[in-house]
């Protein structure tokens, strides 16, 4: 039941502990962050230091990571660098065996490092390698990382691993698909994971963000100048890793016009009008016409009613014959096709 309220009993304290001055729940603790010589990761680890977290800092590249390390203790903060390739499968366990050996259980787990790449299928075709170097990073890495921690996380009953992924998991962005693929791969792993560990206190959170301005995508013409800062990023990390949502998906934005209610757009937009093919049933004098698509207008005993020869409708209606679109539509809106 305790794990059931986490996320709202930590919203609560977050507004009742900043005018307090109560510490956050990371104060003492001990992160992992992986990626942490750059963008989010560095952001993230600098944020997780400045909430009283022991920080235990991952990547490549041995001098960047130092300078990470030693912006955190300058702070007050305490952190430890670790170098390491996560593509290296024998050098991810040797990571695990001396994070727990030097800090026993790791408490929180950032899967933030990441590789993307944007390339069409076209120009894919002879570099199946893009492929394997995505997951390679993107998912085997995070996995290998998780399933070695996992056993002392649930030895002590405690833990939570957030993941840093893409909004493209929801909506599939063209070009992407090596990328996608493998942040998809994770997203569904860790959801699966969750729930075989809840039980034990830990727990997994996905973060879907759109675009972040770091050296990954900054090869991209097309994203010059644009997206949120990694800073604001890892504002919603340490969130994630305080609250422990299951899924932190990227932000709508609602626009409407002054005076208007907050549903009607979303309205408008849920309910498209029916095409001018979609089949209307006449009875009586009058007509009747089946208007927007909404889940009780039109199902599916409808459609097939409506498919019938005209003059056959055992309802005493005779009806237009519709079309295949028509019947497709009316199948979907009551969850079964034909």
């Amino acid at each position: 039941m305790a794990l059931l309220l986490q996320s709202p009993v930590a919203r609560i304290r977050r507004i009742v502990g900043r005018p307090l001055g109560l510490p956050s729940p990371l104060a003492g603790r001990t992160v992992l962050v992986t990626g942490a010589s750059s963008g989010i990761g560095e952001a993230t680890a600098l944020a997780v230091g400045r909430a009283g977290a022991t920080v235990l800092l991952v990547a490549r590249r041995a001098d960047e990571l130092d300078r990470v390390r030693r912006a955190i203790e300058d702070a007050g903060g305490r952190a430890a660098a670790y170098s390491c390739d996560l593509t290296d499968g024998d050098a991810v366990d040797a990571l695990v065996a001396r994070a727990l050996e030097e800090h026993g259980a790791v408490d929180y787990l950032v899967n933030n490092a990441g590789r993307s790449i944007r390339r069409s299928l076209e120009l894919t075709q002879d570099r199946f390698h893009d492929f394997e170097r995505t997951m390679a990073i993107n998912y085997f890495g995070p996995v290998r990382l998780t399933m070695g921690l996992l056993p002392a996380m649930r030895a002590q009953g405690f833990g939570h691993v957030v993941n840093v992924l893409s909004w493209g998991v929801q909506m599939k962005a063209p070009k992407f698909s090596a990328y996608l693929a493998s942040k998809s791969a994770l997203d569904t792993w860790s959801r699966i994971a969750g729930r075989e560990t809840y039980g034990d206190g830990v727990t997994f959170t996905n973060i879907r963000f759109s675009l972040i301005r770091t050296a990954m995508s900054a090869p991209t013409e097309a994203y010059a100048g644009r997206g949120a800062s990694p800073e604001r990023a890892a504002a919603r990390v340490l969130r994630a890793l305080e609250d422990r949502p299951v899924t932190v998906k990227h932000p709508r934005r609602r626009r409407r016009r002054a005076g208007q209610h907050p549903g009607a757009a979303r309205q408008r937009l849920a309910v498209p009008p029916l095409r001018q093919d979609v089949p209307r049933l006449r009875g009586g004098p009058g007509q009747l016409d089946l208007g927007p698509i909404t889940r009780n207008v039109i199902p599916l005993g409808s459609a097939i009613e409506a498919s019938r020869p005209k003059g056959e409708s055992s309802a005493g209606i005779t009806c237009e014959p519709p079309s295949s679109t028509a019947v497709a539509i009316a199948a979907s809106v009551s969850g079964t096709w034909t």
